[in-house]
Formats: structure tokens, sequence, C-alpha cells
């Protein structure tokens, strides 16, 4: 792929979104070309550890083929942004298991909900999205019932969302949306669950938007104003248990990320190694163990890390037993020119295939959804002056 122009004299208000939004789509591409191969491998029967470990070796290749020009002699640094996750049922998110896991034989079942979530970056730009499908079902055999009250519930609401972060709309707009779409379908945003601004390097900025919190989390949860040109990762996560709780179970811990605020000394020599190999491999993105050289080392050298915060787990945790949960996320880049989805729509879900017996009813929700995610500046125009000459006479 041949390297995008340089502008001449780079302007200074010129920013990260704007400038970037070509390698932002190009990661989006290789994220959809890579879930279009995963949808039609989760069929019944399929492992979830082949599927995750295909994910990401289709990642891999997808960015390994472009930008491979050196800019100013260095490497363009590309790869997975979120390592590929197979999330079934009530498991809520990040299951990825590794070969050794006992949980490594899980196959996929007729009718299971599967929630499939992973994220590519060229530059340190990543475009990260997740969807949901359940397995064999087809127009002539839809899913009901509240698999389908679960799906049509965080579809709404993505879509929703995708309207509601705007310049100058707050986080907590968002979080009251969820909750009222979410209650439309006798369901729950699951507890806590956040979504992060991104820049280069960064999924989980410092603005958030945070799902269902209780009141512990309100209290010292920061208000966030969407300004232009910021860029945000968008996750959906909807329970159709009671209260959206999730807790850990039996289920290990592969999915893990440096944090850059935090800085210790490694003292033991497994510890330093391994840390070594994450920022060689990942750099500031999450990475599967799988993907270091030794897991047994790996999963000794990060327990020293992980304890003195050098890098956090990506913890699997469940809802209740019989619920299930539904996700959708994307990534969204708010522009001079207005809003613009820089991942793609979802590859499975159509209306077609998901018939829930309850509807969203609230009219301001619903005339959301009906109005573009940009909105036709000229059309905008041509109302306000045909209003203003209605006045007029």
């Amino acid at each position: 792929m041949s390297e995008p122009a340089k502008p001449e004299a780079p302007k200074p208000e010129e920013s990260t979104a704007a400038a970037d939004v070509t390698k932002y789509k190009t990661a989006a591409d290789i994220v959809n070309s890579v879930l279009k191969k995963l949808v039609s491998l989760a069929v019944e029967g399929a492992k979830v550890l082949d599927l995750c470990v295909e994910g990401d070796k289709l990642i891999e290749a997808g960015t390994g083929a472009v930008y491979n020009k050196s800019v100013k002699g260095v490497k363009v640094s590309k790869g997975i942004a979120f390592p590929t996750s197979v999330s079934v049922n009530n498991t809520v998110a990040h299951f990825s298991p590794l070969e050794s896991d006992p949980s490594s034989s899980q196959t996929l079942a007729k009718g299971d909900v599967v929630k499939l979530h992973l994220g590519a970056h060229i530059d340190g730009f990543a475009a990260v999205s997740a969807e949901t499908l359940v397995v064999g079902a087809t127009p002539e055999e839809p899913v009901t019932g509240r698999k389908a009250d679960v799906i049509q519930a965080a579809w709404h609401a993505a879509e929703v969302v995708q309207r509601l972060v705007k310049v100058g709309n707050k986080n907590w707009q968002v979080t009251e949306a969820v909750g009222k779409i979410a209650a439309a379908f006798d369901c729950k945003p699951v507890e806590g669950m956040l979504s992060c601004q991104q820049t280069q390097n960064v999924i989980d900025g410092k603005k958030r938007i945070i799902l269902n919190p209780s009141e512990e989390q309100k209290k010292g949860f920061e208000t966030a104003t969407f300004a232009e040109n910021e860029v945000w990762g968008i996750d959906i996560l909807i329970s159709s248990g009671e209260e959206g709780k999730a807790r850990l179970e039996e289920s290990r811990t592969t999915i893990y990320q440096k944090d850059s605020t935090v800085t210790y000394q490694l003292k033991m020599k497994t510890s330093r190694a391994v840390f070594s190999e994450v920022q060689k491999k990942a750099g500031a993105f999450p990475f599967n163990i799988r993907s270091l050289e030794d897991e047994k080392r790996a999963r000794l050298g990060l327990q020293e890390a992980v304890q003195h915060g050098l890098v956090k787990p990506y913890e699997v945790i469940f809802t209740p037993a019989n619920t299930f949960v539904a996700a959708f996320h994307f990534t969204i880049a708010l522009l001079p020119g207005g809003p613009a989805l820089i991942t793609h729509p979802p590859v499975w879900y159509k209306p077609e295939l998901v018939k829930s017996e309850k509807s969203l009813e609230d009219p301001e929700l619903k005339e959301l959804l009906a109005k573009p995610l940009r909105e036709n500046k000229k059309a905008k125009k041509k109302a306000k002056s045909e209003g203003e000459e209605a006045k007029a006479e």
C-alpha cells in the first residue's frame, strides 16, 4: 500500500484524528475483514481456542501487509490492538484461553450467544470492534426470547450512542440513554463497564463513559464533555440478568496490558525478561500470554508486574448462570465535519435474524435513532433560511 501523501507544511491546528484518520480506517478495514472470516467460522462444533488463534493470526497478516515503508528511517509500528476474544453466553468479555487451560476444549453449540472482540492498529492508531452472533440462527429460524431481547437492546444502544457521542454532549447522557434502552428490553447494562477516549498508542484514555454504575462508582466518576477531534472506543455490554452484575469465576486471565503511567523496578530476573518481551511485542496495547515465547515463564514473570501495577489484567467475568450478555464495540471520531464511524457496521446482525417481542417506545430515543449519524449541513442551512423566510412573511 502506498504511503499517504505528506502535507507540505503541517498546520498547527491539525489534529491527530483528522491527520491520521487514514491509519484508523486502514486498521478498521483489517478488523472488518477478520470479523467476516470469524463470523463464517463461528459454527456449531467450532473450538473457541481455534477462533481466537485464527483471529490474531489474521490481524498480524493484515497489518503486516500495509505501511511497510520506513518513515524517516523508522518502521511504522502495527499489529494487534486487542487480542481476539470469543466470549459465550454469560461470559461478559476477554475470554481467550491458552491451549494448556482446562477451558481450551470449549466448542460452540447451536443457539450460543457469541461475542467476538478484537482490534488492530497502524502506527498506534487503533480500531477495535466487537459484535454478537447466535450460532445457527437464520431468517427462517431467527433468535427469539431473552437472547433476542438482549441482542436488540445492545444493538439499539450502540445505534443511539453513535448519535450521542458528539461535540458538546456529556458522558452521563450516554450512561442514562443506555440504561433506558436496556430497560425497554427488560435488560440491564453490565455494571461498571467502561468506554474510553483514544489517542495514539492509548485505548484507555482518561476521559471515560461508565455503564450502570454502582453508587460507589458514581461518586468518584468524572464528568466528561465530548470535544472536536477526539476518538472514542465505545463498549456496549448488556445483560439479560436483573441487575447486570458480573463476577469472577474459575477462568484464567490471559489478556494483559502494560500500564504506561506506573513505574517500578522489577526485582526478579524472570519478571524483567517477560516485561521486556511485552514492551517489545505489544508496546502499549493489550496482549495475550499466547503471544509470548514461554507461557509458563510468562505467567510467573507477570505475577510481580501485576502485583505492582506495571501490568493490568483483563479479567474474564461472568453474569449469573442462564443469563446472556450481548456486546457491540465501535470506534468513532469526532471530526470537524461531524462524527465519523471508524469501524464498520456489524457483520452478522440483521433485524430479520433477531426477533424480540419487546421494542423501544421512548419518543426521544426513537427520534434520535431516525437521525443520520452526520447531519447534512446544507439541508440544515436550507431549512433554517426557509424558516426565517416564513417568519418574515
